[in-house]
């Protein structure tokens, strides 16, 4: 009779046991749960204002902009938009709104009229909370400008304007006659109704709805905390826009799950700021993409800062280079600085190093599945899981995966929110969301990212990841960051172009001299024919390096080269 022989290895596939139950209940009612545990601690400083609230006085300025929205009509479902800059106000509608059940839409602080214009009309929002501007953009401007092209907006609210205070008042009016009008609203609601959308770039161009719930961002912010080991005692340096995921779930709802307190060291990332705030705050934790972390080791006074109360952080984002990741355990003190891995459409945290990983673990990987999560690497071309080892695409499943993207056709405008035929479209029939992600996961369950499918170059029928080169550069100590692209080329199909800022006071790089350095060490067509050198990489508001707009302009250099 023939034997059976057994897979010389495990399945990629990895599940996340738990010890702490998910939560069941609405974000409101955990905030309320919070603030009656932990009414006297700090919750919420805003070093831009200077203003600096306890839970119950945050409780407060949450209630009170609750019942104004309530009172002006808006309830469960209805969208509410949030254009604005890292501020105390952006987190009191982000709890406001979830407390009545509407939905918050997050839009970007680097949106122009267009794109503006595009939201508005996809999630169809009736009510638009904003700054007058910041920075060069004239928010009421551009909202002033698309406004005849908006059938659904209803109402604009300026922060600071007297709608805005208009809304505080009758929202104190609202509780002073009635104090249960909230208890009513949020016994309304279910953990599983929609509570968020966050627009993500899409294949066509047009940005995507990702829609999510509170069951959604509550628990994913809640087991980031828990694998940060976050208690009352804990300061959370916030520089991550709160307009992503990073910010408003790992940032404000890992802290308010847990009676931490949220710092907001500025209304947009600068190194000096967030380095000043961890210092006056005593931060426990602080949050950045790897690009945030390299301009605040780079700071020239970098030094002169007290960093000793940090323990923890997370990095994401991005992939974190290996280089960076040593300095911020070593220099800033970060011995327990986690890695997460996500995306917006996983609410987002998939992945995570704990806190007793080895450094090596936290530099070469980015952890192992989260509580409650599964994850697995497949064949792209099969869809097969792959024995562990072996490279594939990263799939995740579980309560994290959003609802869909959110529908904004006309057959579904009328629909409610929870009736709403969302577009899956990149989560399967078994609900894996497939990440478009290249990893590969070890004998023990970890995972390392390296590259995006859609990224990867291949030059000459050879598939180059850019990841590995960029991880090579980092080594040179002239080369404070590389980021690696593919451009055409007609004898290999793609060939390979590094762009490079140079530390300070280091000499320029040319092509010759990157050649030299990886001459012997990297396989040669592994080594980067073009090299630019650039004081700043184009960057998107929350740090990731546009990798889109540097091809378009690495063809411009090159066809005027």
């Amino acid at each position: 009779m023939p034997t059976t022989s057994l897979p010389e290895s495990l399945p990629s596939y990895a599940s996340g046991a738990a010890d702490a139950p998910m939560l069941g209940d609405t974000i409101g009612d955990n905030f309320d749960r919070t603030v009656a545990a932990h009414g006297d601690r700090l919750a919420l400083v805003d070093r831009g204002s200077g203003r600096r609230r306890t839970y119950t006085e945050l409780a407060a300025d949450v209630n009170t902009l609750a019942a104004g929205l309530f009172g002006a009509g808006i309830a469960k479902g209805d969208r509410v938009g949030i254009w604005a800059p890292n501020c105390a106000e952006w987190t009191v509608v982000q709890y406001a709104t979830a407390k009545v059940g509407a939905i918050l839409v997050n839009i970007n602080p680097a949106y122009r009229s267009h794109e503006l214009r595009y939201v508005l009309n996809q999630a169809g929002i009736g009510t638009l909370i904003a700054a007058p501007s910041f920075r060069a953009s004239d928010y009421a401007a551009m909202i002033d400008q698309v406004l005849p092209e908006c059938a659904t907006l209803e109402r604009v609210v300026l922060l600071g304007s007297p709608e805005w205070n208009r809304l505080l008042a009758d929202g104190r009016a609202a509780l002073a006659e009635d104090q249960d009008v909230l208890v009513r609203a949020q016994a309304a609601l279910s953990a599983d109704d929609p509570i968020n959308i966050q627009y993500t770039s899409g294949t066509t161009g047009f940005p995507k709805g990702a829609t999510l719930s509170h069951h959604n961002i509550l628990n994913n912010g809640y087991f980031v905390g828990e694998l940060c080991g976050y208690s009352e005692q804990d300061r959370v340096c916030i520089p991550v826009p709160f307009y992503h995921c990073f910010g408003m779930v790992m940032g404000n709802l890992a802290c308010t799950s847990h009676g931490a307190a949220m710092v907001i060291p500025g209304p947009a990332f600068e190194p000096g700021a967030t380095l000043a705030a961890v210092e006056a705050e005593k931060c426990t934790s602080l949050y950045g993409v790897p690009t945030m972390f390299i301009a605040e080791l780079a700071d020239p006074d970098f030094e002169s800062y007290d960093l000793s109360s940090l323990r923890t952080g997370i990095m994401a984002g991005s992939p974190c280079p290996v280089e960076v990741m040593k300095q911020v355990i070593e220099r800033m003190g970060m011995t327990e600085v986690s890695i997460c891995y996500g995306m917006t459409e996983t609410s987002p945290v998939s992945l995570q190093t704990r806190r007793n990983d080895s450094v090596d673990h936290r530099v070469a990987t980015v952890g192992r599945v989260g509580p409650h999560l599964e994850v697995k690497i497949v064949d792209p071309a099969t869809g097969l899981t792959v024995p562990r080892g072996e490279p594939g695409e990263l799939c995740t499943r579980g309560y994290s995966v959003m609802l869909g993207y959110w529908d904004g056709s006309e057959k579904t405008a009328g629909a409610e929110p929870a009736e709403r035929p969302y577009k899956l479209e990149t989560i399967d029939a078994a609900r894996w969301m497939h990440t478009g992600d290249i990893g590969v996961m070890d004998a023990n369950g970890y995972v390392a990212i390296t590259g995006r499918i859609k990224d990867v170059v291949i030059r000459g029928g050879e598939n180059v990841y850019p990841r590995e080169i960029e991880e090579f550069l980092y080594t040179h100590p002239d080369i404070l960051d590389a980021q690696v692209i593919g451009v055409p080329d007609p004898k290999y199909g793609e060939e390979l172009m590094v762009w490079i800022r140079m530390r300070e006071g280091a000499g320029p790089l040319d092509a010759d001299k990157v050649r030299e350095f990886c001459a012997g060490r990297l396989a040669h067509y592994k080594i980067p024919r073009y090299v630019h050198v650039v004081d700043e990489f184009p960057m998107t508001v929350t740090g990731k390096v546009r990798k889109v707009e540097m091809r378009e302009r690495s063809l411009e250099l090159i066809e005027h080269a």
